[in-house]
């Protein structure tokens, strides 16, 4: 007889465990889990040290987040967004977005419920979804644009869809979602009373001209949305698992009453230094996307020579490239070959798709470029070594 629960029966090791393994067993340079080589803003890293020197900070922090933090994002909304948030009844802190999404799912969805899940995946979704007796229902992102169909997203709204989750710009396409995607999502969560998990993470993660345009702001929809986000990404921070749920107080109620048991307070000190971290000048955030900007040319340029067929991001830290005319096999094959025989680490897309739609994804894997100039510079010579098995 197993010993663990049927509902995590499924569950394996995640990806992201199994290459870091590899990649530290090989010696490979790690372009797979997008955790960045470089370190936090030495500004905000003081006001963490502050924090954890002043003897105010050291004990249990509310449950709901620190005055500071939640008015800090509360302005943030409305600055970056124009949206009007309750500091205190529209903002709850969580031990990062993954735990902000468990959160949501959980204070959202009831067993039976429908949740919509657009693929490729963030890995914790289909989990978190299954945990809350709920049932994933999958509409596919399809290559090489990364753009859905909208009969298949029609099909997905059924009388038991309780919500969709929304990741956007998209991990791992690099999508920006368009103004008439979310207007078409917007337009079916009104029609069938559905409501939005509004992954955000890479929200300040645009390159070039593409804009991040929030769902809450279209009609209808800022009472049917609960945004998520964190300061792992934005703030280059992500061991520090700070995160943050927001929206309308009716929406965000269930979100609160799941967190509190999920996570009795989240650190203390770390969240008066997010808090000025969200309240840094527009150029910060302006520095942030040109160092990124600068970033994904390194590590196109590394590809350019390598055989791999890839097209620029559009936002996030990552590319999708197709592998076909230089590997046959599987995603998680080609990953390892890459690790043992090339010395580069990156992550198969085979594991963020329903077996329903894995065939989508069979031909692609997932580069990060949140590294150092120095080691997006070092993956031209190994990734070059493929070109010698491009097929004719």
């Amino acid at each position: 007889m197993p010993f663990y629960s049927r509902r995590v029966e499924t569950f394996g090791t995640t990806i992201f465990t199994e290459i870091n393994g590899l990649a530290q067993q090989y010696n490979a340079l790690n372009l797979g889990q997008g955790r960045p080589d470089f370190d936090t803003p030495p500004a905000i890293v003081e006001q963490v040290n502050a924090a954890l020197h002043d003897g105010q900070h050291n004990q249990y922090a509310p449950g709901p987040g620190t005055a500071e933090l939640r008015h800090a994002v509360a302005e943030h909304a409305r600055r970056f967004y124009g949206l009007d948030i309750d500091p205190l009844q529209g903002v709850v802190v969580t031990s990062g977005a993954t735990e902000g999404l468990l959160a949501c799912i959980l204070g959202l969805v009831d067993p039976g419920d429908e949740v919509i899940v657009i693929e490729p995946f963030y890995d914790c979704y289909v989990p978190d979804i299954i945990m809350a007796g709920a049932t994933p229902v999958f509409v596919p992102l399809h290559p090489p644009t990364w753009t859905f169909d909208e009969a298949e997203l029609r099909a997905a709204f059924t009388a038991r869809t309780r919500a969709i989750i929304i990741n956007t710009p998209h991990n791992p396409t690099g999508r920006v979602f368009t103004r008439e995607e979310l207007t078409l999502i917007s337009e079916l969560c009104i029609e069938y009373d559905v409501t939005v998990i509004l992954d955000e993470v890479y929200e300040h993660l645009t390159l070039k001209d593409a804009h991040y345009l929030h769902i809450a702001t279209l009609p209808g929809m800022f009472k049917r949305t609960v945004a998520v986000s964190s300061s792992g990404k934005s703030f280059s921070a992500t061991g520090w698992k700070i995160g943050w749920v927001y929206g309308h107080p009716d929406v965000l109620d269930g979100v609160a009453r799941a967190h509190q048991f999920i996570t009795f307070a989240v650190h203390h000190p770390t969240q008066q230094g997010i808090a000025y971290a969200l309240n840094m000048p527009d150029s910060y955030y302006q520095q942030f996307r040109a160092m990124y900007e600068a970033k994904v040319q390194l590590l196109m340029r590394a590809l350019a020579g390598s055989g791999l067929k890839y097209s620029e991001p559009q936002g996030t830290y990552f590319i999708l490239t197709d592998f076909s005319r230089v590997f046959q096999g599987m995603p998680m094959e080609f990953a390892r070959f890459l690790i043992q025989q090339i010395g580069v680490a990156c992550i198969p897309l085979e594991t963020m798709y329903s077996a329903e739609h894995i065939h989508i994804g069979k031909d692609y894997v997932r580069f990060s470029f949140c590294k150092t100039d120095e080691a997006l510079l070092a993956a031209q010579e190994p990734l070059a070594k493929l070109a010698q098995h491009v097929r004719a």
